[in-house]
């Protein structure tokens, strides 16, 4: 079962546990630059440290690496053909999908949701 938070948007609650995705180009993380990390919008658990975070081009916050076990994974068909779709291990909550085009040295792509994002700053 899912942990959900009260404190959730509508969209962010359509994004992470209702199969909706944030229209590309509209996260204000796209453009974060600054130092730190990136933790679930739903339960705060550390996703992704940004010094993995890269430009993709793909209109969403985009990692080439996420920390170790904080993920599970499974296959999507939504759009017709298989995708990996990943989801926080702590809550369930979908962040995205992870594809085979992103750079080295893992040539992944995690692309996520940003509305499922927070972003720390380092201090």
């Amino acid at each position: 079962m899912s942990k959900k938070n009260l404190d959730l948007s509508p969209e962010q609650k359509l994004v992470m546990f209702e199969d909706g995705t944030e229209p590309p180009g509209t996260s204000e993380l796209n453009n974060e630059k600054r130092e730190g990390s990136y933790h679930c919008a739903n339960c705060g658990i550390k996703l992704f440290n940004s010094n993995t975070k890269y430009e993709s081009g793909s209109g969403w916050p985009s990692f080439f690496q996420s920390l170790p076990d904080v993920f599970e994974t499974k296959t999507d068909y939504l759009l017709g053909y298989a995708r990996t779709e990943y989801h926080c291990k702590n809550c369930d909550a979908h962040h995205g999908h992870i594809f085979d085009d992103g750079p080295q040295p893992t040539g992944k792509r995690y692309c996520n949701n940003g509305i499922c994002l927070n972003f720390k700053p380092k201090t």
